[in-house]
């Protein structure tokens, strides 16, 4: 993974484990005239690093960390002999090329459209990150791309999945990706209300469960996961650091932005019932920081698991919310804290909401063998997903 507080899953797992924050002034564009001025920006990634120079300009910024991940993954994964045909990609992103969208879009208003590069569309394609990260690992089963806003990234996962399930694929590689930070993208979510207006103390800013919290922060990033059929990767030896038992999908049929208790409720529900029902150690919560999903994740996980409800953290308010990646990370997060056996904290959570009133990991990572974990996330439209993974 890669996120604004680090360009790998190492060095960025471990400084959400030391409770950091990568939330900081934004340096991309001028924000002089923006209500928001802070985000999870990603400052000292090179993507002359993952891409020919020459290359680089045909494509957009989620492409470029989108591809850094994915490498990541499959050099993690040691597949060095495998059946091109029987190997897919499951790609996600919730907006896509934003920054070339509104790069061109002021391009065609000030010089004319005879100036628009002939590779704006297909550098902000959201499926060109699967057709991108294809050409450059040789995969030629099937191409998918999840578009499902804020839980793409976890649906990415649930595709693979059935892809799998159904046959269509041996192995499948997982990539979720998004860098919508710039003036178009901070500006629109802004007028909306959803964003954070705490300019003055960014790394205070995104509070998940908080009774302060009052929106969310925008992040940029990228994760990567490897599926593959449970025998193969046994008897090939590889390095296993979960195995997916249950996913679940929902949709509000509610409202176009504002959350819905019973999707997410049922979203949880689908994937718990696949999964058989195990006792669950871990929930990395949606938890946005914004006022209504904080509070109906909160009675939704209570009503799915009653007087057994796991410990749950969101990791927003550290590297914010990556929206389309978010799920990908987030998934990331989770088999690493099995890994590890320690769980991610929530920080800046400080001030009791009488409606969020669970065990959020407040502030301090805790040591913990979790042996079953579950990923929530959450999106605009009314989309849903959850997947539960287990130690191996």
């Amino acid at each position: 993974m890669i996120n604004s507080l680090g360009l790998d899953k190492e060095s960025s797992f471990k400084a959400i484990i030391e409770g950091q924050c990568g939330i900081k002034s934004i340096s991309s564009f001028d924000t002089t005239e923006h209500t928001v001025k802070i985000a999870g920006e990603i400052t000292d990634f090179d993507p002359n690093t993952v891409m020919n120079p020459k290359d680089v300009k045909k494509a957009d910024r989620f492409i470029h960390l989108g591809l850094k991940a994915a490498g990541e993954a499959m050099a993690d994964a040691k597949l060095t002999d495998f059946e091109s045909e029987l190997f897919g990609v499951s790609s996600a992103a919730g907006i896509g090329g934003l920054i070339v969208i509104e790069k061109n879009s002021v391009i065609v208003n000030s010089a004319g459209p005879r100036k628009i590069s002939p590779f704006f569309i297909p550098s902000a394609l959201i499926n060109m990150l699967g057709g991108m990260v294809s050409i450059e690992h040789g995969l030629k089963g099937p191409n998918l791309s999840s578009v499902t806003a804020c839980a793409a990234g976890t649906h990415a996962i649930s595709e693979a999945t059935k892809t799998i399930m159904l046959g269509c694929a041996d192995k499948m590689l997982v990539v979720g990706a998004e860098a919508a930070i710039c003036a178009a993208g901070i500006g629109g979510f802004s007028a909306m209300k959803a964003l954070s207006t705490r300019n003055d103390d960014p790394s205070k800013a995104s509070r998940p469960f908080d009774a302060e919290r009052d929106g969310f922060i925008m992040g940029e990033g990228a994760g990567a996961l490897v599926l593959e059929v449970y025998e193969d990767a046994i008897a090939r030896g590889a390095h296993i650091y979960g195995e997916v038992i249950g996913f679940g999908e929902s949709g509000d049929a509610s409202h176009i932005t504002a959350p819905s208790l019973d999707g997410p409720l049922r979203a949880m529900k689908a994937a718990y019932k696949m999964a058989g029902y195990p006792k669950i150690d871990y929930i990395n919560a949606h938890g946005t920081s914004t006022p209504a999903n904080d509070k109906n994740e909160t009675a939704a996980i209570k009503e799915v698991f009653g007087n057994s409800i796991p410990q749950i953290s969101s990791i927003k308010g550290q590297i914010g919310h990556c929206l389309g990646a978010a799920g990908a990370i987030e998934a990331v997060v989770c088999l690493m804290a099995m890994r590890d056996e320690i769980l991610p904290p929530t920080i800046n959570y400080e001030n009791v909401d009488p409606d969020c009133d669970l065990d959020y990991i407040p502030n301090v990572a805790r040591a913990y063998k979790a042996d079953v974990v579950m990923s929530n996330s959450f999106g605009f439209g009314g989309t849903n997903g959850s997947v539960i993974f287990k130690r191996v």
